[in-house]
């Protein structure tokens, strides 16, 4: 709607999961050379959580568009799975043709594939998201799969990424297994204050932005304020304040006018649709 009078070229500010808008905080960076080593150097388990709208997402589809040729993957969105049906999900994800479908048929069919994969030089790589949906029972069949394995190295580097409720389900004792063959974790934080004005800006730029919008210093306090550093929170906000400046008919984006769309969120949030 108002990406004709900024000159845009697409919305800056959605909050889908784009790895094209993916912004390289000193966290986001962080958590990034930790996914790249426990996968390069072949650690079996990996853990990456954070908070909601910290960019999870984003920074695993950025990190599978990183990754060498290599290296296969698959992604696991919202696993609200049994057992087997997590494992037929990570089957199909890898393109593999199981002809058996029971437990044991899939487990053989994958081994076989990760035997295959390992003797061409080639790394696997499998993500699951919203983790922390996981029953205890389906992440013990996570870390029975992580247990294949040659002589030398792991064939399947799992990555588990999720809510911070992911952490307290791992501490579970009838999970300790798991627990322990966790080599790597990383707990991603929210964007620094002095980060975001630049976050906006780099948002602004991947959109196609040449000139024109300007947040000013109190504009960028108010969103920080209402943020807390959240980049799903950043991008509601910012969304509604270009809307709000096109009604204007501004490229000027002050405290008033994020102070109108704090007082649209608020009303969402007091009604439940937040």
């Amino acid at each position: 709607m108002y990406c004709n009078f900024y000159g845009l070229k697409e919305r800056p500010f959605n909050v889908t999961s784009d790895p094209d808008f993916f912004f390289l905080s000193a966290k986001h960076k962080e958590a990034l050379a930790h996914l790249h080593y426990g996968v390069s150097q072949r650690k079996g388990i990996i853990v990456l959580t954070g908070e909601i709208g910290t960019g999870k997402t984003t920074i695993c589809r950025f990190f599978i568009n990183q990754l060498e040729k290599n290296v296969r993957t698959a992604l696991i969105l919202n696993p609200h799975f049994s057992e087997i049906q997590l494992l037929e999900a990570i089957v199909r994800d890898f393109g593999i043709r199981a002809n058996n479908k029971n437990r044991l048929g899939l487990v053989r069919e994958l081994n076989t594939f990760l035997l295959n994969e390992s003797g061409c030089g080639n790394n696997v790589v499998l993500i699951i998201d919203e983790a922390q949906n996981l029953k205890p029972a389906v992440l013990e069949q996570v870390r029975l799969l992580s247990n294949l394995e040659t002589e030398k190295e792991k064939l399947l580097q799992v990555i588990l990424v999720g809510q911070p409720e992911l952490n307290t389900r791992l501490n579970l004792y009838e999970l300790r297994q798991l627990r322990q063959r966790i080599m790597v974790r990383y707990h991603i934080l929210p964007l620094e204050r002095f980060e975001i004005r630049d976050y906006i800006q780099h948002r602004l730029n991947v959109a196609g932005l040449t000139s024109g919008i300007e947040f000013s210093d109190d504009a960028i306090m108010a969103i920080a304020d209402f943020s807390s550093g959240t980049p799903r929170l950043i991008n509601m906000i910012c969304d509604r304040a270009l809307l709000a400046g096109f009604s204007a008919e501004t490229k000027k984006i002050g405290r008033d006018i994020i102070n109108r769309c704090l007082e649209e969120l608020n009303s969402y949030v007091a009604e439940g649709r937040l």
